[in-house]
């Protein structure tokens, strides 16, 4: 079952940005690349791993297989911003 959280308009960064939310118990980090929008999750190992490079659509940091944080979808449905959590993660 996947659950959706509507972001509020004022929190959708610009391009280039990024912005925080907190949803129930996760605070994610929502990035705007040149209009292209990533979700991960902004906790460890990210937080421990400030500074090293992460690939934001998969999550990955750039120079290992193994260090990863989670990345959630991004959609548009009807002119509002969504981010799609799994709820059985």
């Amino acid at each position: 079952m996947t659950a959706q959280f509507q972001v509020p308009t004022e929190k959708v960064p610009v391009a280039d940005a990024r912005a925080f939310l907190q949803i129930e118990d996760k605070t994610l980090a929502l990035f705007n690349v040149a209009g292209q929008f990533y979700v991960i999750d902004d906790s460890y190992p990210h937080q421990s791993a400030h500074g090293l490079p992460f690939d934001l659509a998969s999550g990955y940091m750039l120079s290992s297989t193994q260090l990863k944080v989670a990345s959630y979808p991004f959609k548009v449905i009807d002119d509002q911003e969504f981010i799609i959590l799994d709820a059985g993660e």
